[in-house]
């Protein structure tokens, strides 16, 4: 049996230490080998702007990966895969903002794997506690545009983030096939983490982390790796999922989240 291994991780922008947190995010890259590792908060700043960093490109510098990068009009952050096999078409689209100032977008990919094309995702969606009502927007969106994307008998789609959203938040209860949002089609993914996860209770969000341990939020699991199911060939069965870069790296964190990391069924 082939596999496939799928990360996410929001890298905090640049805040904080951040030729150190590189340095950690880097180590934990080399450490977990990721075929696919989708990336939020990820700044890449024109020529002439500031010193020129691209974060993507430096989390993947020597590690043989392809990088495709996407942010929204008027922001200076966004989302980026970075991917083992060769990455064709990619499109950003943006989401719905509810009547918030945040910009935020889904990021597609398509991705030539040994077993075929893998239509990839990744999105960040707005943050506040009480803007549960534009994520579920957001969400209906991210449905409608992965149904137009994903081809009919290719590998199931593959949607990874920071939802801003805990597993029984409607938002994600709508993804999981478990809630219906307005008149918007039902939908199902497999959240690899709630059918293949170790045991724990997998907080991406935490106060161990002395990076979000300032802002008293409580412990919480809103960063996702989700599989559109179910394939009649099992393909992108989640069969084991944990959290990752949640350990200091010479003293130092990777991000103020921690990651997500699932091997799934290839063929």
């Amino acid at each position: 049996m082939k596999t496939l291994r799928v990360a996410t991780l929001n890298i905090w922008n640049r805040f904080g230490p951040w030729p150190e947190r590189l340095a950690a995010i880097r180590a934990g890259v080399a450490a977990l080998a990721p075929d696919i590792l989708g990336l939020q908060e990820v700044l890449k700043l024109d020529a002439g702007e500031g010193d020129g960093l691209d974060q993507a490109a430096a989390i993947a510098d020597g590690y043989g990966y392809q990088v495709a990068y996407a942010r929204a009009e008027g922001e200076r952050w966004g989302n980026a895969v970075l991917s083992r096999w060769p990455i064709g078409r990619s499109h950003a689209f943006d989401l719905p903002r509810g009547g918030t100032d945040e910009k935020r977008t889904l990021l597609f990919v398509e991705i030539a794997a040994p077993f075929g094309p893998v239509p990839f995702f990744v999105t960040h969606l707005n943050w506040k506690f009480d803007e549960g009502h534009v994520r579920e927007l957001q969400m209906r969106e991210i449905a409608s545009r992965i149904d137009s994307l994903a081809t009919s008998g290719a590998f199931p789609a593959i949607l990874v983030g920071d939802f801003n959203a805990e597993a029984d938040a409607d938002e994600i209860r709508f993804l999981r096939g478990l809630t219906s949002l307005g008149d918007a089609r039902r939908v199902y993914f497999q959240d690899a983490f709630a059918l293949a996860g170790d045991g724990t209770a997998g907080f991406t969000f935490a106060g161990r982390n002395p990076f979000a341990a300032p802002l008293r939020e409580p412990d919480r699991r809103v960063d996702y790796v989700f599989v559109r199911g179910r394939d009649e060939r099992s393909r992108g069965l989640p069969l084991d999922a944990r959290v990752c870069f949640d350990e200091a790296v010479d003293g130092t964190f990777p991000s103020d989240h921690f990651g997500v990391i699932a091997t799934l069924r290839a063929e």
